[in-house]
């Protein structure tokens, strides 16, 4: 297939097929013409790349970690190294950090958004700005301060 037909295949703009191909994360054959052919694997093997992208992962890290699998079923291969388990443990151990960072900053909003849509209890409105609102008005508070009306008038 040609790039247009990989990127709408995809969901892949043909810019980051090109930028793949740069980073030696996806490779084409060429035509005659100079054209750019992929086979059906490269369906796969983008829509992997982008889940890696989404992961956190680098396109060093996507380079390496490529070889070792396969772009039908996703299962490791045999050439992975005992190094690159355990950078890709590193990896994940970073991505479940960020996932509890996001989940506690996700409570931190619910609290805030449960707070901030909570009706205030009507002992929070002082007698005199209920009159206001009532009133259809806003207290000014400015106007509570007559020390200050007084210096003006000076």
């Amino acid at each position: 297939m040609r790039i247009g037909e990989l990127a709408r295949r995809s969901g892949v703009s043909e810019r980051s097929l090109r930028y793949y191909e740069t980073q030696g994360l996806l490779r084409a054959e060429r035509t005659p013409g100079g054209q750019r052919h992929y086979g059906e694997w490269a369906v796969d093997r983008v829509i992997r790349i982008q889940a890696l992208y989404a992961a956190g992962l680098n396109s060093k890290k996507i380079a390496q970690l490529l070889p070792c699998m396969r772009d039908v079923d996703g299962g490791p291969s045999e050439i992975a190294t005992p190094r690159l388990v355990t950078e890709l443990t590193a990896e994940r151990d970073r991505i479940d950090r960020m996932i509890t960072d996001l989940i506690r900053s996700r409570d931190v909003l619910d609290e805030a958004i449960t707070t901030a849509s909570a009706d205030p209890p009507a002992s929070a409105i002082s007698r005199a700005d209920s009159t206001w609102l009532h009133r259809g008005q806003r207290p000014d508070h400015t106007e509570a301060t007559p020390s200050l009306r007084d210096r003006r008038s000076r």
